[in-house]
């Protein structure tokens, strides 16, 4: 099987790469940089998903496209985020149909149905939010809706949410978490009894790979949610694995209802000086951090024969290990 992999370098997009090589696949890669911790088996292609002619080029002679590639984050230029994450998008879509392409597998989010209130065990019957506190969770809204709509008997979409991708390598979720802790600077919003999902990177791999070999009768047009199956304490989960770094562990708290408050300030004031760094808080963070989130994924269970490969136990203790050994193996 011929698969492209948009983002093929990124986190996500490396780690799916790497598990159609063990299984055999044929691996076309496309990303804006060049990844030089690809298999020598890749064909690495440089370039950008908004650039249509250079998307149709890359996708000749493809069998499925596995779409991770995403501008990701909480906060930046709104033009950035659309023509990434929805452009980008379109313009994988519309390569599919040009070449033939037979499947779409779209790494997705579930920030697409949160708004600011508390998702306890919910399923994908859950509605898209009349407005969002992000740009990053709007645009893959639209993106998502876009890929589950294009659906058809000559182009198998399905859409692929996982929460809070981590594990070892992860350069987005775990470095954010230790960089604020040794900066004393991360504070527990709310109650701190929030519970949330997490997918370990394995898991996430699998999730991908088996929706993109289950029959497109199973899958065609359908959204997932994907996680560990094991919903956790937030801040009991944040403060164990600082504890287990020698870090200390976070005490100081601030109310869901000034954190969102404070958030609203600085969004206005990083918007109105048009500064590019991220603001220490916004009401997405503060509602992220605040609030429950986690999923019923009896669906991808049922529909794809999903289940984690590895537990939450397992996972901490690769993701400690590759902390303080980051060269072991190398």
């Amino acid at each position: 099987m011929h698969v492209l992999v948009t983002g093929g370098g990124g986190f996500l997009g490396s780690a799916i790469t790497k598990a159609l090589i063990q299984k055999g696949n044929n691996v076309t890669v496309i990303g804006r940089r060049k990844y030089l911790h690809l298999p020598p088996s890749v064909k690495a292609l440089q370039g950008d998903i908004r650039d249509y002619e250079f998307i149709k080029s890359c996708s000749k002679d493809v069998d499925v496209v596995i779409h991770t590639a995403a501008f990701p984050g909480i906060w930046g230029p709104a033009h950035e985020f659309f023509s990434i994450n929805v452009q980008g998008t379109k313009n994988i879509i519309k390569a599919c149909r040009y070449n033939s392409i037979p499947k779409l597998v779209f790494t997705s989010s579930p920030s697409v149905v949160f708004a600011h209130s508390s998702l306890e065990g919910v399923d994908e019957s859950a509605p898209y939010p009349e407005t969002y506190l992000c740009e990053y969770s709007n645009t893959k809204a639209i993106a998502e809706k876009m890929v589950l709509q294009e659906n058809d008997s000559s182009l198998c979409t399905t859409a692929i949410r996982p929460h809070l991708i981590w594990g070892p390598g992860d350069p987005h979720l775990i470095p954010r978490i230790l960089q604020k802790a040794n900066a004393n600077r991360l504070m527990i919003v709310g109650e701190g009894m929030n519970q949330v999902d997490m997918t370990y990177i394995d898991n996430a791999v699998s999730a991908h790979l088996k929706a993109a070999l289950a029959p497109n009768s199973k899958v065609a047009g359908k959204a997932y949610f994907v996680s560990d199956d094991d919903p956790v304490f937030l801040w009991e989960w944040i403060n164990n694995l600082l504890n287990r770094l020698g870090i200390s562990v976070v005490t100081r708290k601030i109310s869901y209802s000034n954190a969102m408050r404070l958030g609203t300030f600085l969004e206005l004031v990083y918007g109105f000086l048009r500064l590019k760094s991220e603001p220490p808080m916004t009401r997405f963070l503060a509602s992220q951090l605040a609030t429950s989130h986690y999923f019923d994924i009896s669906k991808a269970k049922k529909d794809f024969n999903y289940q984690p490969l590895v537990s939450q136990e397992e996972g901490i203790n690769h993701l400690i290990r590759s902390l303080k050994f980051p060269h072991q193996g190398d």
